[in-house]
């Protein structure tokens, strides 16, 4: 009998995953496959529940809407600040990742404008609002 990929299992996965508009934003293809443990959250939702009842050596095409992979890209998740309220010596590129703090939190967030009194940094994931397609081979379970 055939296992199946079932919560609390740690399996390994080769992937390719592309957007709608077929460009490929991350593989495993070429390299070791991805291991996690299904339910553990680990990786996104839709990815978890696409890889769950899945056999070793089966093959698999799923597409995750934006709500199960990195959620809805949010407008109030871009921040505008005064250069003034950054450190002098901090050079930024468009496209670069920082890190900020807000209290306690720490996240990461993107340069997306440098204007001449003003930084733009997105804290959205670069894949937010994007639906993600995903071909899948389960490799092991262990």
């Amino acid at each position: 009998m055939t296992q199946q990929a079932t919560a609390g299992n740690t399996v390994r996965v080769h992937y390719v995953g592309t957007l709608d508009n077929g460009e490929r934003f991350d593989t495993s293809v070429g390299g070791d496959p991805l291991e996690f443990t299904l339910g553990a959250g680990q990786v996104i939702p839709g990815f978890e529940e696409a890889i769950t009842g899945m056999e070793v050596g089966e093959t698999k095409q799923v597409r995750i809407p934006a709500e199960q992979a990195y959620g809805p890209y949010r407008d109030e998740m871009v921040l505008e600040l005064p250069r003034e309220q950054l450190p002098s010596d901090v050079e930024l590129e468009i496209g670069q990742q920082v890190q900020m703090q807000q209290g306690e939190h720490v996240f990461v967030v993107t340069v997306e404008k440098i204007g001449e009194d003003t930084i733009t940094f997105n804290a959205n994931h670069p894949l937010a609002g994007e639906a993600l397609n995903f071909d899948l081979r389960l490799v092991e379970i262990q």
